[in-house]
């Protein structure tokens, strides 16, 4: 469980003198979310605290309380609404109540190489050597209505490809086509030797589950597990902590 407070008891202590991160999770009613999220965080080395946009507590501004500077961090997957627009107005709202509050605000964990690899582990945790050549993959996203959140899917689903995949095809599983059933069903019906999903999501929930249902419902022969607390995403968290204390992301507002 994840104190009240928000911060996150860690396994392999913290560093001295280093700047608190402040992780921003999207937030589930789903318990086995936040349970994700306090296992990820608590692999890295850091004075963690965890943040929820939405259905948990704590709030970023509840997270944020009694320190004098952090490092502010979307865990999301990719760039879109909430990276963009809902975090820096919870962040603005913050600063305007403690202007002396140094907050540095970071980049979304995806996309990056790394995550590619975290796939690759999760599909061979399911069975499924990498890069298999008579096996299409079908990269499944939540999906947005953001075009340039669901573009970024598909350049990772292209670069990926060249792992040596039969294909790799974008699929998301809400406001975008065509959905992990649909990319599923059209691998078969091209000839794809066999087609595992492999969802690009972060913790497990509505979308996992769906995604899981309805891919396996198509004819998919696997469906990986969610990244959760894959030890590449402990490494992209701590890589984009150092990145935003160099240059953090602008803040609008």
């Amino acid at each position: 469980m994840i104190p009240s407070g928000g911060t996150v008891p860690l396994a392999g202590g913290t560093t001295p003198g280093r700047v608190p991160l402040v992780a921003v999770a999207h937030g589930s009613r789903d318990p086995r979310a936040a349970a994700t999220v306090a296992a990820l965080l608590h692999q890295v080395p850091l004075d963690v605290r965890v943040a929820y946009l939405d259905h948990c507590a704590p709030t970023l501004g509840q997270a944020l309380t009694g320190l004098r500077e952090a490092v502010v961090l979307p865990l999301l997957l990719t760039e879109a609404y909430h990276s963009r627009v809902d975090l820096p107005a919870a962040l603005n709202e913050v600063r305007a109540r403690e202007p002396r509050l140094r907050v540095r605000y970071g980049h979304t964990l995806g996309p990056h190489p790394l995550l590619l690899t975290a796939l690759e582990r999760r599909l061979g945790e399911a069975g499924v050597p990498a890069g298999d050549p008579d096996t299409a993959v079908v990269l499944a996203s939540a999906g947005s209505s953001d075009a340039r959140a669901n573009a970024v899917i598909a350049r990772m689903a292209r670069a990926w490809r060249r792992s040596g995949w039969w294909t790799v095809t974008p699929a998301y599983a809400s406001a975008a086509s065509p959905t992990p059933a649909e990319a599923v069903a059209s691998l078969l019906r091209a000839g794809a030797p066999r087609v595992v999903v492999a969802p690009y999501l972060l913790a497990p929930g509505f979308f996992a589950d769906k995604v899981r249902t309805d891919a396996l419902a198509a004819g998919a022969t696997a469906v990986s597990d969610v990244l959760g607390a894959a030890p590449e995403l402990v490494d992209v968290v701590l890589e984009r902590y150092e990145a935003a204390q160099r240059v953090p992301v602008p803040v609008a507002g």
